[in-house]
């Protein structure tokens, strides 16, 4: 890493005053968080814009949005200064006491996480974790926590990405649901209902592509999370379109059947951790779940 050169850096007031203002969404906000005026933030911001002769933030009355310049400068301090108040967080508290605090959705933390946390308590008995189950997308420096467990292609701005399973997707329904049969025909399927989560376009597109079946002509209820939906399918009130990770233990006792899989793999799983340093107990979970797949 080259010297830091302090005589060319803006000022740290403005520095913060800017990271605070972008970060909350308005010069006021700003001004509560940091204990100041709302003039003292505006002032600050309107300095930091002249030192760096670019425009930072553009005004249209109350609503207030970031230049391209302005977004790149606040993600770099927003992950800076969050670098910094984790330090000093662990310097004050003792970082290696405090649990692993892991964020992820609440069905893959029931049914992917939860059957495996017995064997990771058995292997570090010394090492307490945390979870913070949330269907969003949370800031790990901001909300302070350890790592993450995110769905999707594995590109996130801000954070860096281990693949840890699968998340391709498989159609599965009670035994009652298959009345005999192995397994189901699209034409089977289309006659039986269906169980969906609601705000997952991604589940149609999948059944269209991969089944042929059209989801406009199918008899589907929406249940509000993952979790809800999988516990409709046990009870057999429909076929249920899930992620292979969040079903590999209903297929294995018996509770879910296979219905229908693609070849497709799609998105994944993986395990997203603050850029930089992890400590060592996080590191030493991560570790472990990258070996329990």
């Amino acid at each position: 890493m080259p010297d830091i050169d302090w005589l060319h850096l803006p000022p740290l007031p403005a520095l913060r005053a800017f990271e605070a203002t972008s970060r909350l969404g308005g010069f006021s906000a700003a001004a509560r968080s940091l204990n100041v005026t709302h003039a003292a933030v505006a002032q600050q911001v309107r300095a930091l814009e002249a030192a760096l002769g670019v425009p930072l933030v553009t005004r249209s009355g109350r609503n207030l949005a970031l230049s391209s310049e302005g977004a790149a400068l606040a993600a770099a301090l927003t992950e800076s200064f969050g670098a910094i108040q984790s330090a000093v967080d662990d310097l004050r508290i003792g970082a290696e006491s405090l649990p692993v605090t892991i964020t992820l959705t609440p069905a893959f933390a029931n049914n992917w996480l939860m059957p495996r946390l017995g064997r990771l308590w058995a292997d570090h008995p010394d090492i307490a974790v945390s979870l913070r189950p949330d269907p969003n997308v949370l800031d790990l420096r901001r909300e302070r926590i350890d790592f993450g467990i995110r769905f999707g292609m594995g590109e996130w701005p801000g954070v860096e990405a281990r693949y840890l399973t699968s998340a391709r997707y498989v159609v599965v329904g009670a035994p009652a649901l298959f009345e005999g049969r192995e397994n189901l025909s699209p034409a089977e399927m289309a006659g039986l209902p269906w169980i969906l989560e609601e705000h997952w376009p991604e589940q149609r597109s999948w059944i269209i592509c991969c089944t042929g079946l059209d989801p406009d002509m199918l008899s589907i209820t929406e249940f509000g999370n993952e979790e809800l939906a999988l516990a409709a399918a046990r009870q057999g009130y429909g076929l249920h379109l899930s992620a292979t990770a969040l079903v590999e233990h209903d297929l294995a006792a018996g509770n879910l059947r296979l219905a229908f899989e693609a070849d497709e793999e799609g998105p994944g799983y993986f395990i997203v951790t603050p850029k930089g340093s992890v400590r060592a107990a996080a590191r030493t979970v991560i570790r472990w779940l990258l070996k329990a797949v």
